[in-house]
């Protein structure tokens, strides 16, 4: 087996970075694959008009604890029926209304990490200045840029093809058991595809007290030794039902998140996390197909470096 090093991961950012690719102003990475062939295609694949919401609820029971900052949303009433109701607002014909806020850390739900989330050596995505990212958000590789998030999407429901329930914090996913997956469920990924990666994380923690250290801690997701995987199929994007897509602890000592290295600032790979895949990985078994239409465009927020989104899988 390949040792996981300092070294493999800095080739890993070379052999892999889609610098310039797309052209010297791309702000886009990865969901260039998406052509509009591959959209046309990804519609031929609704057959039977179920949908299935990627998302969970944006409220105080999710699984934010404070780590890195990160709280969970708040929702707050500012009119409601009872004000109508007690005489307090005074709108005309008997007119009343309910309005409300919602505050909300952009990552801290089902969402997605821009191109501006991750800094490697001073720079993000296309060799853009880590420096464009100030206190005014992203200058460049802004989540507002990633528009055509529409495609094939395919689930690889790992420990079902493992016959087990969950994989436990600190399994590594490598290219060996994306194969496995894609053998055991049928189907085979390509260019352009949006590929969800189901550990059973969320599954196995999301009701224990806390949600057991979901959030930050050490958990299941995919090893560094993936990258070749995902870059030589040319997938569009990737999601995960854990916090962070990749292995927790991380696979080489004194680091942070090193997989994201390869994948966001250098492929320029759209990477989304904490999705809630549980229904729709129980309707594939079900049903044996693990490809749909996957729509999942998120929020146009210009010059955020994430987005919430609530992604919808169309069968």
């Amino acid at each position: 087996m390949t040792d996981i090093t300092i070294e493999l991961l800095e080739q890993y950012c070379a052999e892999y970075r889609n610098w310039g690719r797309w052209g010297d102003d791309d702000q886009m990475g990865t969901l260039n694959h998406i052509t509009p062939a591959k959209i046309a295609e990804s519609a031929r694949l609704v057959q039977q008009g179920k949908v299935f919401s990627l998302q969970l609820p944006l409220d105080g029971s999710g699984p934010q604890t404070g780590a890195f900052g990160r709280v969970n949303s708040i929702h707050q009433m500012v009119a409601t029926g009872t004000d109508y109701v007690a005489g307090k607002q005074g709108y005309p014909l008997e007119l009343g209304v309910a309005d409300d806020t919602l505050f909300l850390f952009l990552q801290g739900g089902t969402q997605w990490d821009a191109l501006s989330h991750i800094f490697h050596k001073g720079k993000m995505y296309n060799g853009y200045d880590a420096e464009l990212v100030s206190s005014k958000g992203a200058e460049l590789n802004g989540i507002e840029n990633q528009k055509a998030v529409v495609s094939r999407g395919v689930l690889l429901d790992i420990p079902r093809s493992m016959g087990k329930d969950y994989l436990e914090p600190g399994e590594a996913i490598t290219a060996e058991h994306l194969d496995a997956a894609c053998a055991f469920h049928g189907v085979e990924v390509g260019t352009g595809d949006m590929v969800l990666i189901r550990t059973g994380d969320m599954a196995h923690r999301r009701d224990l007290p806390g949600w057991d250290g979901y959030s930050a801690g050490d958990s299941p997701g995919l090893s560094l030794l993936a990258a070749p995987w995902l870059a030589e199929r040319e997938v569009a994007a990737i999601a995960t039902d854990t916090w962070g897509a990749e292995v927790r602890p991380n696979e080489i000592e004194g680091s942070f998140q090193p997989l994201h290295l390869v994948m966001i600032p250098n492929m320029g790979l759209f990477v989304g996390e904490i999705w809630y895949l549980d229904e729709l990985a129980d309707d594939c078994a079900a049903d044996g197909i693990y490809e749909f239409q996957l729509v999942a465009p998120p929020l146009n927020i210009p010059r955020a470096v994430g987005s919430p989104v609530n992604p919808q899988a169309i069968k």
